[in-house]
């Protein structure tokens, strides 16, 4: 009980911030492709992004071992997806702090994921001159997705702050 008012009282004071107080910081170095941390201060609103996969190359065809591409191709359409959702949202790729990367071993890789494939698109989306932030992130082998021809799933958390 005490500890669900520490909680209650928490929050409450989250929603008493002033929007001038509300920012997000990362720590991030050029070196590296991910930021080592965020800070997400009171105020901010965050977005919660369910995992999302690859739409296939031609949607008329989604049962051929090739139907969603290659790792690259689908984290390009994911992470494309993911922009125009946060559109929506009035945020831009900018505004993730930490995303969370699903990679299935490629059949055609020996069933080694391919970060590298996935590490190409990723770069055309985080750390470049036109958008230098970076979220903080983890990537993982998996045995499989929803579908067998699925190499990669995507989840987020973006923050804004008001």
């Amino acid at each position: 009980m005490k500890a669900a008012l520490g909680w209650t009282l928490a929050l409450w004071a989250l929603g008493m911030t002033t929007a001038a107080q509300a920012q997000v910081t990362r720590k991030q170095s050029d070196a590296s492709p991910i930021a080592s941390s965020a800070t997400v201060a009171a105020g901010a609103t965050l977005y919660f992004l369910s995992g999302a996969t690859g739409a296939p190359i031609d949607p008329k065809v989604t049962d051929t071992p090739d139907a969603y591409g290659d790792t690259e191709a689908q984290t390009m359409s994911i992470l494309t997806k993911m922009k125009a959702q946060l559109a929506d949202l009035g945020l831009g790729m900018g505004d993730v702090v930490k995303m969370t990367v699903f990679l299935v071993g490629d059949p055609k890789l020996g069933g080694k994921m391919d970060r590298d494939g996935m590490m190409r698109a990723y770069l055309k989306f985080f750390g470049t001159a036109e958008q230098p932030n970076k979220p903080t992130r983890s990537a993982f082998q998996i045995a499989g997705l929803a579908r067998p021809q699925q190499l990669v799933e995507i989840e987020a958390i973006a923050a804004k702050a008001p």
